[in-house]
């Protein structure tokens, strides 16, 4: 491998994504990076809104994803990935700046590096107010922040993560091995990952990023993980109904693959008292206010007054539906066929 320059296969999952997807393609056609050392993919769900059309303009390498979710998307996408290393980008991503690329390879000098993602979402005052909250909290479910369990800075805490993950700082990137007892939800969102790994994951009908990377991490072996010190546009959604639709999306889908076994990471391992402290926050409202003026202080935007709705949305769609897949386990899945990035 080149430690310069790697060649990199990025992989896009589609579906219905035209309102965001061009803003996300003509990033990436605009990085600093050799062209002969990129290919790339789009794994497209059956799209019918013009997403197909913006993908042709940059590449013919389009594969269609018959399960239509972006777990799959990322599954067939990679098992047509040529390069040695693989770029799992959202169709919602959006490349900040024309080094991004460059920056994130730079970790893979170091061998025993398997991935490299972004510290931070990239914070922009035009995006819509519920993308600001999110790219200021780190984390598209503020669940995680009471868990502890992120993995971009996060404007209350100050920190990438709350688990207690030891860094080593290399100057452009932190590195940490990955240890299956502490490991933040890495692996989406502009997650550069080496195609070994993910081929030695064995790859089925889905790619769950993190599960191969809980997989890897109970190996014992001593392998580590980069987080650039750069940032990623996520355009999570533009309203908080979009938000509640894709939260029940979120654990309807857990639920379900995870009674088919194809689920790894111990989400039931996460810290009780996290989630007790989050249902206390939420029914009390007042600690919520107390975060969001906190947030505030630190980075005063208006976003942060979505604090409080996004952590009740949480808590009902979240309890709801796991009641509701206790109920009627057979009907978890959430239909895809009239999806659309919202």
């Amino acid at each position: 491998m080149d430690p310069a320059t790697p060649s990199i296969s990025i992989v896009i999952p589609t579906l219905n994504a035209a309102r965001v997807l061009g803003r996300c393609l003509e990033s990436i056609a605009a990085q600093d990076y050799p062209r002969e050392r990129l290919e790339l993919i789009i794994a497209d769900g059956g799209s019918t809104d013009g997403t197909l059309e913006l993908c042709r303009r940059y590449t013919d390498r389009i594969f269609p994803n018959p399960l239509r979710t972006g777990e799959a998307g990322k599954a067939v996408g990679v098992r047509q990935a040529r390069h040695e290393l693989v770029a799992l980008i959202d169709s919602d991503n959006i490349l900040p700046d024309p080094g991004w690329l460059r920056r994130m390879v730079e970790p893979f000098r170091e061998p025993d590096v398997v991935g490299s993602e972004p510290i931070a979402f990239t914070y922009r005052r035009s995006d819509p107010a519920i993308t600001r909250y999110c790219a200021l909290m780190g984390m598209n479910d503020p669940l995680c922040y009471f868990l502890g369990n992120y993995d971009r800075l996060n404007a209350l805490s100050g920190r990438w993560t709350g688990l207690p993950v030891p860094t080593e700082d290399r100057g452009g990137y932190l590195t940490f091995r990955l240890d299956p007892r502490w490991l933040p939800t890495i692996g989406a969102n502009g997650t550069l990952l080496r195609r070994a790994v993910l081929e030695q994951a064995g790859l089925g009908d889905y790619l769950f990023d993190i599960d191969v990377l809980y997989q890897l991490a109970c190996r014992g072996e001593p392998v580590r993980f980069a987080k650039v010190k750069t940032g990623i546009v996520h355009l999570y959604t533009s309203s908080l109904r979009g938000f509640a639709r894709k939260q029940r999306r979120r654990i309807q889908d857990y639920l379900y693959y995870r009674r088919q076994g194809l689920r790894q990471y111990p989400w039931q391992r996460q810290s009780r008292a996290g989630l007790a402290r989050f249902v206390l926050s939420t029914l009390l409202v007042l600690p919520l206010v107390v975060q969001a003026a906190r947030g505030y202080r630190r980075q005063p935007d208006p976003a942060w007054a979505l604090h409080v709705p996004a952590c009740w949305v949480t808590l009902w769609t979240y309890g709801w539906g796991w009641v509701a897949g206790q109920l009627r386990p057979q009907e978890v899945r959430v239909e895809r066929s009239q999806w659309q990035q919202s």
